[in-house]
């Protein structure tokens, strides 16, 4: 059967753009960058997606490219005879099974809220209130199971349109409207009244405030942030790579990726610290920043509910797009592995993604008495942890190994599927560091993310 192909190369941007751009460039990004510095830290942050990032990410796309495959079979196609590299299939599928089953969940909660805010639900309501609002919620499961249904229907759907009419054409759209929409949010947030101090926490590099959180804590968690946008390491990304032609280079590819999802973590920041400065109220991180703080904010805004209506679509489109690119990879992997029709791919993952995403949503009322990381903690929280301090990282410094080593594709294979057509090339001088230092990093960011959750 022949692969199906991108139907321009705008579209492989930014539907790769899309599956790195989630909801950790929002909720995560901004907390942490005040939480550590402001600007020093976004200057730590940009040097380290450069070093880490973007290697990890070309080989990610160089064994999609050169095997023409999903992670199904990528390996099996391109490793030495008689080696077990194509094992960590099973990982990495894994990986993306388990990051579904809880942003399908947020990517319902998001969906409720965007029609909350829109219908004005929150108009009127005190800060207690709005709290009250979400509390509730975590104690309606039937509500949640209906919006993670819709989410996992809306974003199959798309996948069954097909890879250029389906995901390539809808993802376009979403990823345009989605930078469009949060230019729009950050002139609002920067033009309010008393919107400066907020511009200056973030803009303005605070080395005291580095120095007091320990630099070497700035520079893990820096690390840490550009490792784990960018979704590498379950090959998320390699999917995309068998999908593009050897036209360009894959070096400059992953550079526009990079760039993309950086605007888009630096653009989040601009809404959100000079908007929570011009109202005193103070930036969390996580489910709290979306769905507590920022509807507060909005409430205090002139013309809130259009601007609250805008910001939840925006991240409903942020949600979604990585949705669809992570779906796109379970189907193609069902597809390469079994060699079923798109269709009857999508329909068996429909079922089962649904029931997988059950833990995640009775975690917050039907087994809340199960807390993983003591109290507080939720099944989403266990989920989360395997991939983001498992998986992504174990799964990164495997296709590193891969690429680098003789035991496995090797340097030159791996420089020749990188460099293959026009663009800026992956240098070969780097070769010391990529199969050096890059492990060791990955390595420290691995015990680095037990450290800080069980003895931090």
């Amino acid at each position: 059967m022949k692969r199906e192909k991108f139907g321009s190369r705008l579209g492989f941007i930014l539907i790769s753009a899309g599956c790195a751009i989630g909801l950790g460039n929002v909720w995560r990004f901004p907390y942490i960058t005040g939480q550590y510095g402001g600007a020093a830290f976004v200057l730590i942050y940009l040097l380290c997606l450069v070093l880490l990032g973007l290697p990890i990410m070309v080989m990610e796309f160089a064994i999609g490219r050169g095997s023409q495959s999903s992670i199904a079979l990528a390996f099996d196609r391109l490793e030495p005879l008689g080696t077990k590299w194509h094992w960590y299939k099973y990982f990495g599928i894994a990986g993306n099974y388990l990051l579904m089953m809880f942003y399908t969940t947020i990517g319902g909660w998001l969906l409720l809220y965007l029609f909350k805010m829109a219908a004005g639900n929150f108009d009127g309501l005190s800060t207690e209130q709005i709290q009250g609002e979400f509390s509730g919620l975590m104690g309606k499961p039937v509500l949640m199971t209906v919006f993670m249904v819709v989410v996992v229907l809306l974003c199959f759907g798309v996948c069954s349109l097909g890879l250029q009419k389906g995901v390539e054409g809808i993802t376009k759209v979403m990823m345009v409207l989605l930078l469009a929409l949060m230019i729009i949010l950050a002139v609002r947030a920067v033009t309010l009244p008393g919107a400066g101090e907020g511009l200056r926490f973030y803009l303005l590099p605070d080395f005291e405030k580095m120095k007091e959180a320990g630099v070497m804590e700035v520079v893990s968690a820096a690390m840490g942030q550009s490792f784990f946008t960018l979704s590498l390491g379950i090959g998320a990304m390699a999917i995309f790579g068998s999908y593009i032609d050897k036209k360009r280079s894959l070096a400059g590819e992953a550079v526009c990726i990079t760039a993309l999802d950086t605007c888009i973590a630096l653009i989040s920041g601009l809404i959100i610290f000079p908007a929570s400065f011009a109202f005193g109220v103070n930036p969390d991180s996580g489910p709290n920043l979306i769905f507590i703080t920022l509807p507060n904010i909005f409430n205090a805004m002139v013309g809130g509910r259009v601007w609250g209506t805008i910001f939840f679509l925006c991240m409903f489109f942020a949600a979604a797009s990585t949705i669809i690119a992570v779906f796109e990879n379970i189907i193609a992997f069902a597809m390469d592995l079994t060699g079923c029709s798109r269709k009857k791919a999508i329909a068996v993952n429909l079922i089962a993604i649904i029931l997988l995403s059950m833990p995640c949503v009775l975690g917050y009322n039907v087994l809340s008495g199960f807390a993983p990381f003591g109290e507080g903690s939720a099944v989403l929280d266990l989920e989360d942890f395997i991939v983001s301090n498992n998986l992504l990282p174990l799964g990164s410094l495997l296709y590193v190994l891969f690429c680098t080593t003789r035991w496995g594709w090797g340097w030159k294979n791996f420089l020749a599927e990188a460099n293959a057509g026009e663009g800026l090339k992956f240098p070969k001088w780097v070769r010391f560091y990529v199969t050096f230092i890059v492990p060791l990093i990955v390595i420290f960011l691995f015990l680095q993310g037990y450290w800080s959750k069980f003895f931090g």
